[in-house]
């Protein structure tokens, strides 16, 4: 039988103790989520969100209690100011949520949208009967707090149905793309100028057809990475870790292939990237924190569903594990950025997991210390 001298065991605990010093802090204590105005609708995941100006309009989706019944209700949350003459300077108070005019197509989940200009854009899902895909769109325009339909993804011969797409929002134009008909996983790209009310389609994007991806938009460039994959080729299972860079600006060789989000590499930086790959996660952008610009992504799933936080430096192209989600774990979430008073701030809200939905709402303050009491 083996045995520990203990004399050795006791000079190892004592290193192990003295390593967890403030300069090897613990991931799970790199990073505060703090709770906010609970979502006021039903408990609901699979719904959509855009931003317009300094607020977020969240709305469609399912009730996992009753299936077969998707959502056409619509609110906007409006963060509060941070107090910065609190202790930690990072205080706020919850903000505020209110309803507005419901989403006047038919009631649907896993929609796709996004932001032009002064205007925010729903469209794409998934039907109430569960099965079929959508393909029309519709602009919200909150000034009137009406809606107002456009044209629906299509060429000069049909229409192209889908959900769990994605999309990058621009100042003129936007780029819808991905997502699954239930039948086929999409690698195509459709551009939407409100200008002309058209849809045009775009090369392919080079990598792995999926659905239930996360895009991040920064300085003009458009981010996509995760989701669901049939291809074998940069998938570790049915999971994508393939990522990659969309620019708009140039007209040939518009994506670029940024580092894996998978221990794939032969060097050192990416041997701890072991949670990030999955499906239906949801990222937003944080500026200006302690380091820089961030992009943060989290919850999702992949065989288990996560809480699992991380952080990806547009300057550097690598991710830091950050402080677990401190809700429960889900997929579905919507997460949004807000930029109030020149803070740029990012939030979490919604999801479902099961037969349980949730209507919490979480601000994440990535230079805080964990604590469990917020």
């Amino acid at each position: 039988m083996k045995r520990i001298n203990i004399a050795l065991f006791s000079l190892m605990l004592l290193g192990v103790l003295f390593s967890c010093s403030k300069a090897s802090i613990n991931y799970t204590q790199s990073g505060n989520w703090v709770s906010r105005s609970a979502f006021p609708g039903v408990p609901m995941g699979n719904g959509t969100s855009f931003v317009i100006g300094n607020s977020a309009y969240v709305g469609t989706g399912t009730n996992p209690n009753d299936p077969n019944h998707r959502l056409t209700t619509m609110y906007q949350y409006q963060a509060a100011p941070i107090n910065t003459t609190s202790p930690t300077g990072y205080d706020s108070a919850y903000g505020t949520w209110t309803q507005v005019a419901d989403f006047i197509g038919s009631p649907r989940s896993n929609a796709t949208g996004f932001t032009i200009g002064g205007l925010g854009y729903i469209g794409a899902g998934l039907a109430n009967d569960g099965f079929t895909a959508l393909a029309d769109f519709y602009a919200y325009n909150p000034g009137s707090n009406s809606w107002t339909a456009i044209a629906t993804i299509h060429d000069a011969t049909k229409s192209y149905p889908r959900f769990d797409a994605v999309a990058f929002g621009f100042d003129t134009v936007a780029y819808v793309l991905t997502g699954t008909d239930n039948q086929y996983y999409f690698g195509d790209v459709w551009k939407y100028s409100p200008a002309t009310n058209t849809w045009t389609q775009q090369p392919f994007m080079p990598g792995n057809p999926r659905s239930g991806a996360c895009t991040w938009v920064y300085n003009g460039k458009g981010y996509l990475f995760t989701g669901t994959t049939p291809g074998s080729q940069w998938a570790i299972g049915s999971a994508a870790y393939d990522f990659w860079r969309f620019d708009p600006s140039l007209t040939v060789n518009q994506w670029k292939r940024l580092r894996d989000i998978s221990n794939t590499d032969p060097g050192t930086y990416d041997d701890g990237y072991n949670n990030i790959i999955r499906s239906h996660g949801v990222g937003f952008v944080i500026r200006g924190t302690n380091t820089g610009d961030k992009g943060y992504l989290t919850l999702g799933a992949n065989g288990s569903v996560y809480n699992y936080t991380w952080e990806y430096d547009f300057a550097s192209d690598l991710w830091t594990e950050k402080t677990p989600y401190e809700g429960a774990p889900r997929t579905g979430a919507v997460g949004f950025g807000i930029t109030l008073g020149g803070v740029s701030r990012g939030f979490v809200a919604t999801g479902i997991n099961g037969a349980t939905g949730y209507s919490d709402t979480r601000e994440f303050f990535p230079n805080q210390i964990y604590n469990q009491y917020d």
